[in-house]
Order: C-alpha cells, then sequence, then structure tokens
C-alpha cells in the first residue's frame, strides 16, 4: 500500500536472515513465498526485509500484498460490511483472487502486468505497472496469502491478537513466574513440495 508505514526492527531482520537462507537452498525459477499472519504481525515489514535482503544476492523479489485486492474500495468497505453483515462477508472472498492469480501468472510468465495499489492518503486504488521479466521471485504477503496457490514456500507468522498488539508497542509479556516470554517471531515455513 502507498503510504504505509513500515516499523523494520532488529526482530524482522533475523528472522528475514532466517528465510532467505531457507529461499536460498530451494531457489529456482519464478519462486514465489507466501507470508501469513494476524492483521499487524509483520508480515509487510518481513516481505520488506526479504526482498532488499535478496539483492545481495541479485535475486529481485518483488513483495504483492494482498491488501491491495478488496474487491470493495476502501472508503466503502465499512459500510458494505456493516450493510451486507459483517458475519457474512469479512474473510477470504472479500479478496479479488481472480486479480491476485492473474498477476501471479503474469509473473510466472514474464509479462507486463498492472496490480492494484491502494494510496492510503488519499484512499484511492492507484494501477502500478511491473515488468515480470525483470523480477525472479514474488512475495505475496497479508492474511490468508498462504492459501495462494502455486506457492513455493508459505510463512506463517503465528501469534494471536493480543500478541500482536503487545509486540506492535514493545510491551514484553510475562510467564507466571514473572520472566519474560520472548513469543515475538515464531514463524512456520512449509515447502510446497
Amino acid at each position: 500500500m502507498l503510504g504505509d508505514i513500515l516499523l523494520i526492527q532488529e526482530k524482522h531482520k533475523k528472522a528475514g536472515e532466517i528465510i532467505i537462507k531457507k529461499i536460498l537452498q530451494n531457489k529456482k525459477d519464478k519462486y514465489i513465498v507466501a507470508i501469513s499472519g494476524e492483521s499487524g504481525s509483520g508480515k509487510t515489514e518481513l516481505a520488506h526485509v526479504i526482498a532488499k535482503g535478496l539483492r545481495k544476492y541479485n535475486i529481485m523479489a518483488k513483495p504483492l500484498h494482498t491488501d491491495n485486492y478488496y474487491k470493495t474500495h476502501p472508503l466503502e468497505r465499512r459500510e458494505w460490511r456493516s450493510e451486507q453483515g459483517i458475519e457474512n462477508v469479512v474473510g477470504y472472498n472479500e479478496y479479488d483472487w481472480k486479480a491476485i492469480q492473474k498477476n501471479i501468472d503474469d509473473f510466472k510468465n514474464n509479462r507486463v502486468s498492472e496490480m492494484p495499489c491502494v494510496d492510503l492518503v488519499t484512499e484511492q486504488v492507484d494501477r502500478l505497472t511491473t515488468d515480470f521479466s525483470q523480477v525472479d521471485m514474488l512475495i505475496v504477503d497479508g492474511l490468508y496469502a498462504i492459501k495462494t496457490e502455486h506457492i513455493d514456500l508459505r510463512i506463517f507468522i503465528e501469534l494471536t491478537y493480543l500478541e500482536t498488539k503487545e509486540c506492535q508497542f514493545q510491551v514484553p509479556l510475562s510467564g507466571e513466574d514473572g520472566s519474560q516470554i520472548l513469543l515475538w517471531f515464531h514463524f512456520l515455513c512449509i515447502d510446497a513440495g
């Protein structure tokens, strides 16, 4: 999303290093990584760190943020959800999976592609043109990204909503005995093969 503020911390960098090593071990042409987790868990920050880190290895990685693919315009989404009944519409089907898959297909086939890009300042949906012949790897990030088809490596940031919020504000969690618990970046990597 255009105007999104990334809060990249050491924990993102450390997790990114581990994931980059795994990517390099399994790398193939037109490799696709998906990152999922709770809202605010650090998916976009991690995608950014991985993409930047891969440049050291001459791998051009492009993040594809599924939050740009909602079917309903950002200015209309809250009202639409309310009218339709939140329990009936919030979830996986709010996303334009056909458009996501088209952009993935364009990536796999080295085509020039147009993707939505939500401008958080104006709340408009802009169009971003990308020449995928210049891109080696795609990093799909979003709440349901690991459900995307044709993924080579799935990463799930395993945090509850409460843990996510505590980590965002850097409030340490404590055990029953008063000891600090480091929970922030417990993630699972799942190979597609």
